[in-house]
């Protein structure tokens, strides 16, 4: 009998971590501010909206943190599988918005599947190399299938096409396939090749794709077409200085100079109204969750329980590294939210679901869990 089977519900309660509690509820809360200073000191249409998402999505994440761990492993593929069919169903039937087709409209609602497949090859991934003898993954043979895997999602929504989200996929697959113990070689192998088929993946990218990356470059080239968005987001970001010009008085924000402001760009902002100490404060607070997500993550006995904290962890790590280097002219600009901080019901949900899963393996972490392989 494991120590699992001795937990009560009290005990699982206790066991959920206090720490990464306070630190994503902290930067929600942050949030919803930022959501109210983007309506003009409204709290309709972003903040009410965002809390009541916070709210119902925090219940479900509890929910998901004392729910049986063998059960989210028994029904991974299945997760994965209902994933690529909202992802084909975006092909056939999905909504398009500003040139993409990424939402699926299921009454009054329209979800992001891509959003959702993002914890879905987690889950997938994560049982895969459960059931994989440790010295299999040394051979190439059995790494075939986890690139599938991988390689299925990341073309159908590099079709939508979606490439910031296409490209946060493949990395976080790359960081599953690492703590899984893939030997380094392999990476760099895989990586020599990717570069030498750079110049074919350049002629099949869209025009809209190339010309970010021209933008990228060069923004100035075009300040009032497409390098707009970038060049007020680093105007903003350096007229709030080291403190900020102060809440709901940016006037890029505040004047809607800066587009998407409640979304994509909510991190710059945070940056022209609370200057070079705002920014590095939301920074800190997501720090604290990926640290303390990886110190979480390392106490896990289980192989799907490590590999599931891991690409959680780096799932949201990337979506924060890209979002702030892209405001700030760093790297292109992708369509990459903020998490808990960017208004948007899909990337909370799978936010807070995702730190529920992370909070699920820490309280099983001594959960003994089936190798078994078979679906």
């Amino acid at each position: 009998m494991t120590r699992y089977a001795h937990q009560t519900l009290s005990d699982k309660l206790q066991a959920v971590p206090k720490l990464l509690l306070l630190l994503m509820t902290a930067i929600s809360v942050f949030g919803f501010f930022m959501m109210f200073s983007a309506a003009g000191g409204n709290m309709s249409p972003w903040a009410s909206r965002q809390i009541f998402r916070f709210l119902f999505f925090f219940i479900l994440m509890i929910v998901i943190a004392i729910t049986d761990i063998k059960i989210w492993l028994r029904y991974s593929y299945v997760f994965y599988l209902a994933g690529l069919v909202m992802l084909v169903g975006v092909e056939v039937v999905g909504s398009t918005v500003m040139g993409a087709q990424r939402w699926l409209r299921i009454g009054a609602f329209s979800i992001q599947p891509s959003e959702i497949m993002k914890l879905a090859m987690i889950f997938a991934l994560a049982r895969y190399f459960n059931g994989l003898p440790g010295q299999e993954v040394e051979h190439n043979l059995p790494l075939l299938p986890a690139l599938g895997i991988i390689g299925i999602p990341v073309g159908l929504i590099a079709h939508q096409p979606d490439l910031g989200t296409a490209m946060i996929l493949l990395m976080v697959g790359v960081i599953i396939f690492f703590a899984a113990g893939v030997q380094i070689w392999k990476f760099i192998a895989v990586g020599a090749t990717g570069l030498a088929f750079l110049p074919l993946v350049w002629l099949n990218l869209y025009d809209y794709q190339k010309e970010r990356i021209h933008t990228f470059l060069n923004p100035e080239e075009d300040p009032l077409g497409s390098g707009y968005n970038v060049l007020q987001s680093i105007i903003a970001i350096g007229s709030g200085g080291f403190s900020g010009k102060g809440f709901m008085r940016g006037s890029q924000s505040q004047l809607s100079f800066l587009p998407e402001k409640q979304t994509d760009f909510i991190f710059t902002m945070v940056n022209e109204e609370f200057g070079f100490l705002g920014g590095v404060f939301a920074l800190l607070l997501f720090l604290g969750i990926t640290l303390y997500g990886i110190y979480l993550a390392s106490k896990v006995n289980s192989q799907f329980g490590r590999l599931l904290g891991a690409g959680i962890i780096g799932m949201l790590f990337l979506h924060v590294f890209i979002n702030a280097g892209m405001v700030m002219g760093l790297l292109p600009i992708v369509g990459v939210p903020f998490p808990l901080v960017s208004y948007g019901g899909t990337i909370m949900g799978v936010t807070m679901l995702g730190l529920g899963f992370l909070m699920n393996v820490y309280i099983h972490r001594n959960s003994t869990l089936d190798n078994y392989r078979g679906f």
